[in-house]
């Protein structure tokens, strides 16, 4: 193992660390913490065995093993994208509707003259 590759590894599980323990994690969804864990194996196991991911490039019809995780990453990028701006437009409708329920609350009816 060269140096590269230790710094590799230690960066993922750092930041395996700091998704398990931040406070924000409590509410996370146990599914996403699987689905970390998997990708900190995958990472670790591409980390050291690079030759592998060609193979498995091959498999799926792909020439290299870095344009498979090229690839790979494009659709986690555009699937984190989508996910965040989904939440977003939740979120803003959440706002309007409780800016709503505010405004109504504090109504007044307006006074015959």
């Amino acid at each position: 193992m060269n140096w590269i590759q230790a710094l590799l590894i230690l960066s993922i599980l750092a930041l395996l660390v700091y998704l398990l323990r931040s406070r924000s994690s409590a509410r996370t969804k146990a599914w996403v913490k699987v689905g970390y864990v998997l990708f900190v194996i995958a990472a670790i196991y591409a980390i050291l065995r690079p030759d592998d991911t060609t193979v498995i490039a091959n498999w799926v019809g792909v020439d290299r093993g870095t344009d498979l995780l090229e690839y790979l990453l494009v659709i986690a990028f555009m699937f984190t994208t989508l996910s965040t701006y989904l939440r977003f437009k939740d979120i803003e409708l959440k706002y309007a509707q409780l800016a709503r329920a505010v405004a109504l609350q504090d109504a007044r009816v307006p006074e015959d003259r």
